[in-house]
C-alpha cells in the first residue's frame, strides 16, 4: 500500500484517515510521563533546544503567540512571561490528554490571564487570517499527516512580518553521531519506554517517526513553498535537532 491515500506511521504505511487516530493513541499513552521521559531521553538537553527557540523568537510585550503541539507547555510558559499581561499566548494541541497535562502544569505554576488553550489540528488552524506575531511548533510537525497543509495553515494565521519557528528532530550531520543516535533510538529508547512508561511501542514509533521526517534542506524548501521568506535553519547537537525559521511577507 503506497499511493496518494496512504502515509507513513513510523515505518508502516497506513491510510491517511487512520494516522491522526494512531498518533493520538501514542500521545494519550505517553502524556502522563511526557516531561519525565523528555528529561531522561535527552539528558535534559531539550531545555537548551527550547531556550534557543525562545531566544530566536524575538517575542516581546503585547504580542500574540501560537504554540502549536504545545504539549506540556514548556514554550508557552516562557512566552507568557515575555508577552506580559497585555499579550496573549495560545497553547494548541490536537491531543486532549497532552493539552490537559499542559493546562494543569501551567495553572499550577500560576500562569493565567494571558494564556488560552485550544484543541486544534495544525492542518486546519481555527483562527482568523493574520492573527499571530509568532508561531512555534516544537517536536510536533513530524506527527502531522499533511505537513504542507499545516505549513500553509500556519502561514495564513501569521501576521505579515511574523515568524514561524519549527523545532524538530532532524538528520545528524556527523557520521559517528548518526551511528550512536541510531543505536540509542532503536535499542535504548524503547527499553526506557518499557521500563519507565510501560510502553515500548509508543517510543519505537517516536524513533521511527523521526527517521521519516524531512531532512533539513527538504523542510527548508517546504517552508519556502508554503510562502515563507528568509528561511534558514540552525543545527543543534550535530543535527540531531534543527530549528527552522521563516517569515511571512
Amino acid at each position: 500500500m503506497n499511493d496518494d491515500n496512504t502515509t507513513h506511521f513510523g515505518y508502516q504505511r497506513v491510510n491517511k484517515a487512520e494516522k491522526a487516530g494512531r498518533v493520538a493513541d501514542v500521545f494519550h499513552s505517553v502524556a502522563a510521563k511526557y516531561d519525565l521521559m523528555n528529561d531522561l531521553m535527552s539528558g535534559g538537553v531539550h531545555r537548551l533546544w527550547k531556550r534557543y527557540t525562545i531566544e530566536m523568537s524575538a517575542v516581546r510585550a503585547k504580542q500574540k503567540v501560537l504554540d502549536i503541539a504545545g504539549g506540556t507547555g514548556d514554550l508557552s510558559y516562557q512566552f507568557s512571561r515575555l508577552v506580559g499581561p497585555e499579550g496573549l499566548v495560545v497553547l494548541a494541541d490536537i491531543n486532549d490528554s497532552m493539552l490537559a497535562v499542559g493546562r494543569d502544569k501551567l495553572t499550577d505554576r500560576g500562569v493565567a490571564g494571558n494564556i488560552e488553550y485550544c484543541q486544534a489540528d495544525a492542518q486546519y488552524l481555527p483562527f482568523p487570517d493574520n492573527t499571530f506575531d509568532c508561531i512555534t511548533i516544537a517536536f510536533g510537525l513530524r506527527n502531522v499527516t499533511d505537513k504542507d497543509l499545516a505549513l500553509a495553515s500556519m502561514q495564513r494565521v501569521l501576521k505579515p512580518g511574523g515568524r514561524l519557528l519549527v523545532l524538530e528532530f532532524s538528520k545528524p550531520t556527523n557520521p559517528v553521531m548518526e551511528k550512536l543516535y541510531d543505536h540509542y533510538s532503536f535499542k535504548i529508547l524503547p527499553l526506557m519506554g518499557k521500563v519507565i512508561a510501560n510502553d515500548s511501542d509508543s517510543y519505537q514509533y517516536l524513533a521511527e517517526s523521526i527517521r521519516m521526517h524531512p531532512d533539513q534542506e527538504t523542510l527548508l524548501e517546504m517552508m519556502q513553498n508554503a510562502g515563507f521568506e528568509q528561511c534558514k535553519y540552525h543545527n543543534m547537537t550535530s543535527g540531531v535537532v534543527a530549528l527552522h525559521m521563516g517569515f511571512k511577507p
